[in-house]
């Protein structure tokens, strides 16, 4: 507003100078010209600055009316982009406090049952070794619970402040290596897969991405059930396809399986299925640095599909030589 007041001033002073100058210069040519019936030079005088006076006030308003379309244009304009500008930091505003309050939440819990059972054994004069072993096998757990959770909240921490090294990954060994980790029946976990799909990645990270699916697989269907991994080349891309049957999920909580702490299943934590909702945040998370895409396709009651996009090594080789 001050640019378009001080540019105003300007062209109205500017305006004003030229309008006084060429009134004067048409005066000065009349009185030069010696025409018959010329008006006196004093009436001439008052013609100029009247018409002068005319212009200045013409002016004046147009560039009042200007000067309010901006403020009113600039006004709601500035709030808009404003509001555009904000709504990302207000978004992590809110991830960020509801990522501490339900960080919070989940260490206070196990915490909690820790202190309960602790006080409960120093309070029985009448424990035995076989229970204060209970107890401390119970605690034992709940400390696992913890340094799960802990280990998968640093993880996340290191994939939003760390530039991960990428180079050369085969998609199909790592597969392979990680299927063999879980130690399932041959038939528990069928790999399809088509040629070797070299990716663009950070090796460890992968790894952590594929296992963090299979466990989610494996979780969340039937112990006798098959799940089905297809890797195949898509688009200059990696493909990787794992499906499993099971409960499904809810076609509203979809959009929200990625977040941090979301669980579909409420219960998820202290029931059959034990999570913390923080294993597809986190898979999301080394996408997301892969440059890659990850989406969910679930038809409750029947089968959940996870496909995932890698870009492959020689795509992000010619990237880089452009």
């Amino acid at each position: 507003m001050l640019l378009s007041l001080a540019f105003s001033i300007i062209i109205f002073q500017v305006a004003s100078n030229e309008i006084e100058t060429r009134l004067e210069g048409l005066q000065t040519s009349l009185q030069k010209s010696n025409l018959p019936n010329q008006p006196p030079i004093m009436i001439m005088s008052d013609v100029r600055a009247n018409e002068a006076g005319k212009a200045s006030a013409n002016l004046s308003i147009e560039l009042f009316y200007l000067n309010l379309v901006v403020l009113v244009i600039g006004g709601f304009g500035s709030y808009f982009f404003a509001r555009r500008s904000l709504l990302p930091i207000e978004k992590a505003h809110d991830e960020q406090s509801r990522f501490t309050s339900d960080a919070s939440h989940e260490l206070r819990t196990p915490l909690a049952v820790m202190k309960t059972e602790l006080e409960v054994a120093l309070r029985d004069n009448t424990a035995t070794i076989d229970g204060l072993k209970e107890v401390l096998s119970s605690n034992l757990e709940e400390v696992d619970k913890l340094t799960k959770l802990s280990g998968m909240l640093l993880s996340l921490s290191r994939l939003d402040s760390v530039n991960l090294p990428l180079g050369p990954v085969n998609l199909n060994k790592i597969t392979r290596d990680t299927i063999k980790n879980f130690s399932q029946p041959s038939n528990r976990i069928i790999l399809k897969s088509e040629g070797q799909q070299l990716i663009h990645g950070n090796e460890t990270a992968v790894s952590d991405l594929i296992k963090i699916l299979i466990d989610n697989s494996l979780q969340y269907s039937p112990a006798e059930s098959t799940i089905t991994i297809d890797i195949s080349k898509y688009d200059e891309c990696g493909k990787f396809v794992i499906t499993n049957s099971g409960p499904g999920i809810d076609p509203d909580k979809l959009p929200h399986i990625f977040d941090r702490f979301y669980r579909a299943d409420s219960s998820r934590t202290n029931g059959e299925h034990k999570g913390y909702g923080l294993g597809l945040a986190l898979a999301k998370s080394i996408v997301d640095h892969h440059e890659g895409k990850i989406t969910c396709e679930s038809m409750p009651n029947k089968e959940t599909v996870f496909t995932l996009l890698l870009p492959l090594h020689s795509k992000a080789q010619a990237k880089t030589k452009n």
